[in-house]
């Protein structure tokens, strides 16, 4: 596969990742929501989890094919992102097959901050001005390297990634207090 098309692939996913991700927390934020998602995935632990493993790792190989092999230098930001999106690999894909609930309790800050990491990063792509400074001259945070659709950069699909990450997680955590109240 070349550049363009890996590059559609991964920003077609990355705004289904936010759609579906933005969805489900809009259900989450509604106690009828909460109650429906509670009734329609119990006994899902291991198809969430397995689910958040999947974008974690599709995230991860879309970052690690960027820098090795197309070539993009990372900017401090982009660091900072992959520091919280990797460890998500491994712990995902180990509580995905134990079907570990208690995952959210360390899975969820990592989503959380990569998210907010993610979002200002996106927010000084388009605002430059609002950079702190602390990216370097040789790779600036507000560099775009891409813009897919005109407005999909590489942190608007890492946003994409943690926001369904973080979605999933809570909802494993809506299953355990489902549970833990019936």
């Amino acid at each position: 596969m070349n550049f363009g098309t890996v590059t559609s692939s991964l920003a077609i996913l990355s705004l289904l990742s936010a759609g579906l991700g933005l969805l489900l927390l809009a259900l989450l934020l509604v106690p009828a929501g909460r109650r429906r998602l509670a009734l329609e995935t119990g006994g899902q632990t291991r198809t969430l989890l397995g689910s958040a493993f999947a974008v974690a790792t599709v995230a991860s190989v879309g970052s690690l094919y960027y820098s090795e092999v197309v070539g993009f230098v990372p900017c401090l930001l982009c660091w900072y992102q992959r520091i919280a999106m990797y460890p998500l690999v491994p712990i995902l894909g180990i509580a995905a097959l134990r079907g570990d609930r208690s995952v959210r309790w360390y899975g969820l800050p990592l989503a959380v901050v990569g998210l907010g990491i993610a979002l200002y990063h996106v927010v000084i792509q388009f605002q430059p001005a609002l950079d702190a400074g602390m990216c370097s001259a040789a790779a600036p945070c507000s560099a775009r390297y891409l813009s897919v659709f005109g407005f999909v950069s590489l942190p608007v699909m890492a946003a994409g990634g943690f926001t369904l990450i973080a979605a999933l997680l809570w909802a494993v955590g809506l299953q355990v207090s489902s549970e833990s109240s019936a």
